[in-house]
């Protein structure tokens, strides 16, 4: 996935989304703040986000790329593990209070490539109670810490792959790559659960979030010298790019003033688009110079109609 593409908005300011790679010990509030100060008050926000311990890929949107997270966060993850084996905690990872310790010496690789196979697949999985899942309206983390259990209903996840990478003793290194809303400590947990020894989550990278991979990620230290330098534009990858799923339609001048004002159109060759199961297509909409204008949806019961869901342009009238 390459950068190419508009990365400014029409008053110059930058705009699109960042790879940054998130180091352990901030949250990925601590990384929204910061890249906001530096880019003095711009509207930012992510798409995915990644515990306080865990490093890597952490999608930072900008500008008028914060208006299609939606469109991201379905996008599935890998990651890099590493499970310790014989050591339960209370939050599943490192962070937590040991509850229980055994000595995992009988657990064989063999009997671990057996287990673990049966997580792969669609499944069903609790979210831990140290989570930001909301039961009640309340955060479920909120009652861990005042020592209180909630009853929580499981999610479906997909483990698209999951496969051994390293054994060193104790600690296994894992390569997962899932759906979104799947809680990798709490793999972790089911699986020491299922060796019988139980296991906790010891380290976490996270390598990519969907085409957007830790071989194009840039720290907070790497941002501000791009900043200095005025190269930082070079680091955004635009909307255009990012919703590369969505199939384009483009329209011509007349239409393109209705798309901005987010009025209905029915543009030429609308029926030309691939099908899908679905009734309601979601499209890029964009002019005939190649820019993107706005995010429509395409009902398939009504030949040719397409209606404005997100106008992500400003150009001039």
């Amino acid at each position: 996935m390459d950068r190419t593409g508009i990365t400014t908005d029409q008053e110059g300011a930058l705009e699109g989304v960042l790879v940054v790679y998130k180091e352990a010990g901030w949250t990925s509030h601590d990384v929204v703040a910061k890249i906001r100060r530096l880019l003095g008050g711009s509207k930012v926000g992510h798409a995915g986000t990644l515990d306080p311990s865990a490093t890597g890929v952490l999608p930072i949107l900008v500008g008028r790329a914060t208006r299609i997270a939606e469109y991201l966060i379905n996008w599935d993850k890998e990651y890099r593990a590493v499970l310790r084996l014989g050591e339960t905690t209370d939050t599943q990872d490192a962070t937590g209070q040991v509850l229980t310790r055994v000595d995992p010496c009988e657990v064989t690789e063999d009997v671990l490539q057996a287990v673990i196979t049966r997580f792969r697949g669609v499944q069903q999985q609790l979210p831990p109670m140290y989570s930001a899942v909301k039961v009640g309206g309340q955060p479920l983390y909120k009652a861990a810490r005042a020592g209180r259990t909630v009853e929580r209903e499981e999610r479906s996840i997909a483990i698209h792959q999951l496969e051994i990478v390293a054994c060193d003793g104790r600690d296994v290194t894992l390569r997962i790559v899932c759906s979104k809303g799947t809680y990798i400590r709490t793999l972790c947990a089911d699986i020491g659960q299922a060796l019988g020894v139980g296991g906790h989550l010891h380290t976490l990278e996270r390598c990519r979030v969907g085409p957007l991979s830790i071989e194009q990620a840039v720290t907070i230290h790497h941002i501000a010298g791009h900043l200095t330098t005025g190269t930082l534009h070079e680091q955004f990858i635009s909307l255009d790019r990012l919703l590369f799923q969505l199939p384009a339609v483009v329209v011509n001048d007349e239409q393109a003033q209705r798309v901005l004002h987010g009025s209905p159109i029915s543009p030429v060759g609308v029926e030309q688009l691939p099908s899908s199961p679905s009734t309601v297509v979601s499209v890029r909409l964009k002019n005939e110079a190649g820019q993107l204008l706005a995010i429509g949806t395409h009902d398939t019961d009504r030949v040719g109609s397409i209606r404005i869901r997100k106008v992500l342009s400003l150009l001039s009238h």
